[in-house]
This record gives C-alpha cells, structure tokens and sequence, in this order.
C-alpha cells in the first residue's frame, strides 16, 4: 500500500460527510424559504434532511449559526421588513403573515431586529440598516442566497474533541424515569438507588449512566424524558415504578464532557455540530448516553467528568 494511503481515504471519506451534510442541510434552507407561511415543525425539517430528530436541531444549529425557531422567525421579519419598505399591506396584514397574532408583538420583535418600529421604518423608506445577522444565511428580496458559518472544526479557544469509538453490548437495564427539567433528575437518581441497594445491586462496580431522549433547546422543559438506568442480571425484575428495558448493542463515539451538568448542552452541540460533520459517521436515530465517571458527593463542579455516548453507525 502506498505511504498514507489510508489517511487520504480517510479525509476523502470526511470531506465528502461534511459535504453530504452540508447539501442536507441545503435542502431544508430552501424548504424553509418556500413554506415561511406553513408551521415548519421539527419533524418536518428532520425527514427534509434525512436527519433523525434528536439529533437534527444541534446540526442545524451548528451548521447554520442559529436554531430553527430564530431561522424561521428572523427570514419571517425579514420578509415583512421587505413588505413594509416596498408594499402598502397593512401593520397587521403583515404582522400576521409574519406568524404574530398581535400587532404589538410583531412591533416588539420587528424593533428588536431593526431598532426602529414597523411605522417608522415604512416611513424611512429603507433607511433603516440592519444590524448583523449571526448566521451567513440571508433572505434577499430578488431570491435567496444562501452560504454557512465557516464554524469548523473548532471555535475560539475551546478544546479540540476528543473521540474514541466502542461497540457496546447488548445491555439489560433498571431504570427509573424523569419527566421533566434536566437539572431535577436527582430525585429519579435517588429512586433508582433505593430500589437498587437493598437488592445488592450497588456493591460491585455497577454500570450507572444516564438516557438523555429529548433536547431541551427543542422540548418543553416539562416534557423532556430521562432515565436513570443500572445495568442488572437476569435475575432482577421490575418492581414499583423501577422498569426494566433492553439496550440493543450499538457503535458509540464517545467523548468526555467534565464541568458541571448545566454545560453539557455546550459538548452536546459541540460534539453534533463540529465533529459529527468532519467525522465521517452517520448518527443513528437512538438516544445519547450519559456514563457519570463521578459525582457531586466526591467532586467539586469543575471537575465532574460525564462521558457522552453518541450512537454511530458502525
């Protein structure tokens, strides 16, 4: 084999990920800009891309600059902006074509993108100035042009990733399930522990990890699910609220978060969004894991460590 060979395939493979990702994520941008008037749910834009939901908002995020609801809503005002300075609608037509229900709302957000309300700006007559979007994706009145944040594969001073690969197997569980706020899992943490201790189930070093469904820049913060999960023997049953599952064996890349348990959106949306695209992986349409190395009770905030299991195709 020619010297380096591999690692030019490697890069090739990479190369045309990110780019894969990149003509995906193309194709939701002109799906948005066709359909400003229709709903646009999360769903939607996912099959659009071919993307799985759950990982879906943090690509979109990364690779485009902003979240999907401040994409949409900003393309919105924009437009009325346009309609403003170039048509005779009325305040409220537009308003709500812009997806407001109220007039004042409408003026609220549209003077926060423009620094001037709805009235003056028709009545400038374009001499307002946008301030700087914070994305390259820009609506124009004559079409579309369309371009992303050059954001990889690294941002600031941050840490390079750093990701290892491992193909866990097939894993039975107890768990205990959180519905609701991320920061209020300790009591489900707890019920799993109650349960599990008098059964002996924490004397040897036991599998303890965390499943993160939903991500809480998209879900209601009194909708997000979580399970607190302890690998168990066959022998274990269901008791009480404490249910039993089966994990399938799945390729996970993984990556260690440490700080507190507030910051890991940051690694999630870092660990998505920059290495996802240049990594050359698929991500499957399965939840993250959360392996917790420590914990509060032996370690300050800072120094928490939370490995990140992200499922991958092999």
């Amino acid at each position: 084999m020619p010297p380096h060979r591999g690692l030019n395939h490697n890069a090739l493979m990479k190369e045309q990920t990110f780019e894969d990702y990149r003509q995906r994520m193309l194709a939701v941008l002109v799906h948005v800009q066709l359909h400003l008037d229709s709903e646009l749910p999360l769903e939607e834009l996912a099959r659009v891309a071919n993307f799985s939901p759950f990982h879906f908002h943090r690509l979109f995020h990364s690779l485009v600059g902003e979240s999907v609801k401040e994409h949409v809503r900003r393309l919105r005002l924009e437009r009325a902006a346009h309609q403003l300075r170039h048509t005779g609608q009325p305040v409220t037509e537009i308003a709500l074509s812009a997806g407001y229900q109220t007039p004042e709302s409408f003026t609220r957000a549209f003077q926060k993108m423009c620094q001037q309300s709805p009235t003056e700006f028709r009545a400038a007559r374009g001499a307002a100035a946008f301030g700087p979007a914070p994305t390259h994706v820009h609506f124009v009145a004559e079409g579309t042009l369309i371009d992303f944040c050059p954001a990889f594969p690294g941002q600031g001073a941050l840490p390079a990733l750093v990701v290892r690969f491992e193909q866990l197997p097939e894993m039975r569980i107890a768990f205990a399930r959180h519905v609701g706020a991320y920061e209020e899992t300790d009591e489900a943490v707890e019920r799993l522990f109650r349960w599990a201790g008098p059964r002996g189930l924490l004397t040897e070093p036991a599998a303890f990890f965390g499943i993160a469904y939903d991500d809480p820049a998209v879900t209601p913060p009194e909708k997000l699910r979580y399970d607190a999960a302890l690998e168990v023997p066959e022998t274990v049953t269901p008791a009480g609220d404490i249910g039993i599952q089966l994990l399938p064996s799945r390729m996970y890349a993984i990556t260690l978060h440490r700080g507190t348990y507030e910051t890991l959106g940051t690694t999630y949306s870092r660990f998505c969004g920059e290495w996802l695209p240049l990594s050359g992986r698929e991500v499957l349409a399965a939840p993250a894991l959360e392996f917790y190395l420590n914990s509060p009770q032996d370690a300050p905030p800072a120094e928490l460590q939370t490995e990140i299991y992200l499922p991958v195709a092999a």
